[in-house]
């Protein structure tokens, strides 16, 4: 005897969701790797600590914050979008929380990096 539960089997395609959901991954991955690259760019904040005194330690914090974070918030985000996708519920806010998690990160990587260079504000 085999029993049926109500699930993901049961729950109908959405075909638009599936869709944008994809382009918006999509669109979350070329934000991901722009905010790297400008992620990588924050070691040149450390320009002015050789004429004044820096903390050497958050400016390498900031950098790696900013190249590794948004991988982060971008693999996280696709994981939880593609689990909701197979279990046939709503998905496409997913990327779109993704991609402002990203910003969110290498904004707080910008922080870090300024805190380490006197004289600098966001």
């Amino acid at each position: 005897m085999t029993t049926t539960t109500p699930g993901a089997a049961s729950r109908p395609v959405r075909v638009w969701d599936i869709v944008l959901t994809i382009v918006l991954v999509i669109g979350s991955a070329v934000l991901a790797t722009g905010a790297s690259l400008m992620g990588m760019f924050l070691v040149m904040a450390s320009d002015p600590c050789g004429v004044r005194t820096c903390i050497s330690e958050l400016i390498t914090l900031g950098w790696l914050m900013g190249m590794i974070l948004p991988w982060v918030a971008f693999l996280a985000s696709t994981v939880v979008a593609i689990v909701l996708m197979v279990k046939r519920r709503l998905s496409f806010w997913v990327p779109l929380a993704g991609a402002a998690a990203i910003v969110l990160s290498l904004v707080a990587a910008f922080a870090v990096t300024a805190a380490g260079v006197p004289g600098t504000s966001l």
